[in-house]
């Protein structure tokens, strides 16, 4: 199977959604935990330093400054601003009260998972560990000399979380969720003071064999991080020592998509060349008064949440803010697998304040907008995104167009899964800001793809739309508690 014909195996379409309804089977529903069995349990040292430095300014480029005094610490500081749980929402109906995480995840059935090896890091072993969320500590899978890095990261996608909601669709989700936890993970790590670097090019079988998954669980990509001097420790090589653990059983039964496992194993790699050398990101300017974005990144990532609906009326957001959220899509990815973006966005401006309404054609970098559609867009925008009333209601939502053609022809079939990962960082990005200016955002990974194709008039080589994303005010969401 080819990206192309996934891709259309898997587009909305009235009639799919009439001809196939799906009902959940919620007894069967997949466990959002994994856990490993009969392996020794690090504890993270709680309430770790929040890294103060504005959240606007780290998504800008800036560095905040190294807090942490030890590995454990630092560890604990970067997780817990990046993957841990931040809240937790309550199920009027039936008391049923479930986690909400940093990252976002459609669903809320999060199927990245993050495994680590650390090396010569200060006051912690040597070894591999899975980052356990539900209880904020580090599940010790091996001891011993692993890794080129003081702290090698893999994310890892399960599919039939997400498959179990979302049937043959979910691999796009599982991309896009790996995109919002790369970004949270790296954002992180600026704000506190070291910089990650991403690599999407690696011997996917290989990188199973090495973290020992198990066979539901696929290594997507590997962070390295250039942990401070000041947090490191004298190199002790140690021979490898597996303790290994047995995954929890997620689910009694789990239904195979034969489609998610074609698109995947077009998507693998078999590379024997090692691409462990990026290249620093030089900060770019945002277009926004300091006064406007003062809020620390810790604050902010650990308040984020989705919105429900959004407040429409005369509810709006200034052209300023506009300006700031769209300045932080203009990033530079800074990954191995990609030099040059591939998704841009088309904004359905509803109520921003001195700017008409209409549809936008913005590209991260240009200092402008072009307009393509005059008039009301609330009626569509909300009727294209599976006619979730959010898209009409917020101020301004966006399609992102991703160039897969030209990704693919570049990296295989494997620029599939470049393209989503950077739609999702920037879903990531504009979550960030939105909330930082007093706003909210919701990610739609829902919408009728070949209807958005034509309301854009888009030809097929002129992209594909990967996701869908809508800020404004939000609704006030009493499910929500500490």
């Amino acid at each position: 199977m080819t990206w192309r014909d996934y891709h259309d195996l898997t587009k909305h379409t009235v009639e799919s959604l009439r001809r196939t309804p799906h009902y959940l089977e919620w007894a069967n529903m997949p466990d959002p935990f994994r856990h490993y069995e009969d392996v020794p349990v690090l504890d993270l040292p709680a309430d770790p330093p929040t890294p103060e430095i504005p959240a606007m300014r780290v998504l800008a480029g800036e560095f905040g400054t190294v807090t942490a005094a030890s590995g454990p610490e630092f560890l604990s500081q970067l997780m817990y601003h990046s993957v841990a749980i931040s809240a937790s929402k309550l199920v009027p109906s039936t008391g049923h009260r479930y986690a909400l995480r940093v990252n976002p995840s459609s669903g809320n059935l999060h199927p990245t998972e993050t495994h680590f090896s650390t090396r010569g890091l200060k006051d912690w072993p040597d070894g591999c560990y899975h980052y356990r969320p539900s209880s904020h500590m580090a599940e010790q899978r091996a001891l011993g000399d692993f890794g080129k890095a003081p702290l090698e990261i893999v994310l890892t996608s399960i599919a039939w979380r997400e498959a179990w909601k979302y049937r043959d669709r979910a691999y796009r989700y599982c991309l896009l969720d790996l995109g919002h936890a790369w970004q949270a993970i790296a954002l992180a790590a600026r704000a506190m003071g070291c910089e990650a670097c991403a690599m999407g090019r690696f011997d996917d079988d290989e990188i199973g064999r090495s973290c020992r998954l198990h066979e539901d669980e696929w290594p997507m990509l590997i962070l390295r991080l250039r942990v401070p001097e000041v947090l490191l420790s004298e190199l002790r090589a140690k021979t490898p020592t597996w303790f290994g653990g047995r995954p929890n059983r997620l689910s009694k039964e789990v239904e195979a998509y034969e489609s998610i496992d074609s698109i995947h194993t077009a998507t693998k790699l078999t590379v024997i060349d090692d691409h462990s050398v990026c290249s620093p990101v030089e900060p770019v300017p945002l277009c926004l008064e300091p006064v406007l974005s003062n809020k620390g990144f810790g604050e902010i990532v650990r308040a984020r949440r989705s919105a429900l609906d959004f407040e429409g009326g005369a509810a709006t957001m200034s052209l300023a803010q506009l300006n700031a959220i769209l300045a932080v899509t203009a990033r530079p990815f800074f990954a191995d697998f990609t030099a040059a973006t591939f998704v841009h966005l088309y904004l359905y401006v509803h109520r921003v304040d001195t700017l008409d309404p209409g549809v936008y054609l913005y590209r991260p970098g240009d200092a402008e907008l072009k307009i393509m559609k005059s008039g009301d867009q609330r009626v569509a925008a909300a009727a294209l995104s599976l006619g979730q009333d959010l898209a009409g209601n917020a101020c301004v939502a966006f399609s992102m167009i991703a160039d897969i053609d030209r990704s693919c022809r570049i990296h295989g079939d494997r620029g599939y899964r470049y393209v989503h990962f950077e739609a999702g960082a920037i879903g990531q990005r504009l979550y960030l800001a939105a909330e930082a200016l007093g706003l909210r955002a919701t990610g739609i990974g829902a919408f009728y793809d070949d209807p958005v194709h034509r309301y854009l008039n888009l030809t097929p080589d002129q992209g594909q739309v990967v996701y869908h994303f809508a800020i404004g005010h939000p609704v006030p969401d009493s499910r929500v508690g500490a």
